[in-house]
């Protein structure tokens, strides 16, 4: 995806008509331009792997109550449910990293994520609320909240969840930050039926995410065709998002055919 974004911005400011690149260059330096959008790359994917484990987390501490074993391995978060029962809602789930687990993915987590859940993850309706406390994506500090509602099962039996995030912030090891919002719909595809092995998943994003990057840039991405996911090895099959940067407008980014339209302009990307 950060190829994709670079090779989009280099595209288009190379694309332009003399006017245009004027036009251009007055509303936008290319190199902000660029650094703004590989920005929206990082805390998007941190904020979409946040959404990821913490669904895991749910689905592991309802595993944990029916077994009624509360265990952990020094590669594994400690995960603690209050009250430790099948029944009684709503649950604090509390997910500590503590001073740092290299986790299967190749990412270093430390701190403590904390979900509120009105019931299980599976179950129409449930609700699930996620804050966090000094909590790091590598050395990416991430504050904000994660909120997802189950909405149930759409006509092709695949469950579905509205997902909000506010006051998103990441803050970088050079003390730059990042803001991120996100008002969005998750539909599992495929791997509903390992839950408690995120790795097979598959899922398609709609809605829309918008934020400021760390030099004050505006940013807006809407999923014109739904974003098929794959987690493991991590990539987009297919769908379409448009892309505003500060003033530059109406950039599409097409996952079907892999390409790029700038300007009314279409060319061909190489990879996704």
């Amino acid at each position: 995806m950060k190829k994709i974004i670079t090779l989009l911005l280099v595209m288009l400011f190379m694309s332009c008509d003399e006017d245009n690149i004027k036009d251009n260059v007055e509303t936008a330096d290319p190199t902000a331009t660029i650094e703004a959008l590989n920005e929206y790359v990082l805390v998007n994917r941190i904020f979409q792997d946040v959404g990821n484990n913490n669904g895991d987390a749910v689905l592991s501490a309802e595993t944990s109550v029916n077994t009624n074993k509360k265990t952990s391995t020094k590669d594994e978060p400690t995960i603690t449910v209050t009250p430790f029962d099948l029944n009684t809602f709503p649950k604090t789930i509390v997910i500590d990293f503590k001073s740092g687990i290299l986790c299967k993915d190749g990412v270093t987590r430390k701190g403590v994520i904390t979900v509120v859940s009105t019931n299980w993850y599976g179950q129409e309706g449930s609700e699930h609320t996620a804050t966090f406390d000094n909590y790091y994506h590598n050395d990416y500090l991430v504050e904000g909240t994660h909120f997802v509602k189950n909405l149930g099962k759409n006509n092709n039996d695949e469950l579905r969840y509205a997902v909000t995030i506010k006051n998103g912030k990441i803050t970088t090891a050079e003390d730059e930050v990042i803001t991120y919002t996100e008002d969005s719909f998750r539909t599992w595809v495929a791997g509903s039926n390992t839950p408690i092995n995120i790795w097979d998943d598959e899922y398609e994003l709609e809605g829309t995410q918008n934020g400021v990057n760390s030099k004050g840039i505006d940013y807006t991405l809407s999923v014109k065709e739904p974003l098929h996911f794959v987690l493991l090895p991590r990539s987009i099959k297919s769908g379409i998002l448009n892309i505003d940067i500060g003033k530059i407008k109406d950039i599409e980014l097409n996952y079907n055919n892999s390409t790029v339209t700038i300007l009314g302009v279409e060319y061909p990307i190489l990879v996704k």
